[in-house]
């Protein structure tokens, strides 16, 4: 599905890289550079916004009052370079659904996005031939059987077979494990391993000294 996104963020050489990135994936991308700009297109009402907290004019905060003002469930994420605690928690407390610390990398936003467009709009099932994954009951099936995944399990393997690009074992554990996780990145190596064991007809590459991607089969 092309879903429309709104991006609103001053910064004109970061606005046109997350613009390319947010296109590349299919996207139907507008970019704004100011609020005021933004805020004259509120009703058009785009499937996600992205928006700064730092603006030239009216900031991030006072956008979102009106987008949710207009439709309460549209998502927003929010970007800032300030203060990341205090942005983080008003920002949350006005409704956002999402937010990014400055600097960050255009994949994290990709991978962000996903997430909140799925969650939000997306299918709850995957067909991951000849695997099925039922996101909503947190399940995967084999010929209309369950396979028994722990949270852990589930979770990378929904990471990477939502995503067509290769994942560091440092993003795998920010992803699935948090940022606040202080133990070996063995442990993406060891779930990894219990994965394709359970699960062997997927195809799980390793690119060594780096980390995972899946490689898709297609359905005969």
């Amino acid at each position: 599905m092309s879903y429309k996104i709104y991006l609103v963020d001053d910064e004109e050489k970061l606005n046109n890289v997350l613009t390319s990135y947010l296109k590349n994936e299919g996207w139907i991308v507008k970019s704004f550079f100011n609020g005021k700009t933004a805020l004259e297109v509120i009703e058009d009402k785009p499937d996600l916004w992205i928006l700064d907290i730092m603006l030239p004019d009216i900031d991030g905060f006072e956008l979102i009052k009106k987008i949710k003002e207009y439709d309460i469930k549209t998502p927003v994420i929010f970007i800032s370079a300030r203060d990341a605690q205090i942005d983080r928690v008003i920002g949350l407390d006005m409704g956002s659904d999402d937010y990014i610390p400055k600097p960050f990398l255009p994949r994290e936003l990709i991978i962000r996005v996903k997430k909140l467009l799925e969650r939000n709009y997306g299918n709850k099932k995957i067909n991951l031939f000849p695997y099925t994954i039922d996101k909503k009951k947190r399940a995967v099936y084999y010929n209309g059987k369950e396979i028994d995944f722990t949270a852990k399990e589930f979770d990378l393997l929904i990471l990477l077979s939502e995503n067509n690009f290769a994942f560091s074992r440092e993003q795998i554990l920010d992803e699935v494990w948090g940022d606040d996780y202080f133990g070996s990145d063995r442990v993406v190596d060891d779930t990894i391993r219990r994965i394709r064991k359970k699960i062997p007809k997927i195809n799980i590459e390793t690119i060594y000294g780096f980390g995972y991607r899946m490689i898709k089969n297609e359905e005969k």
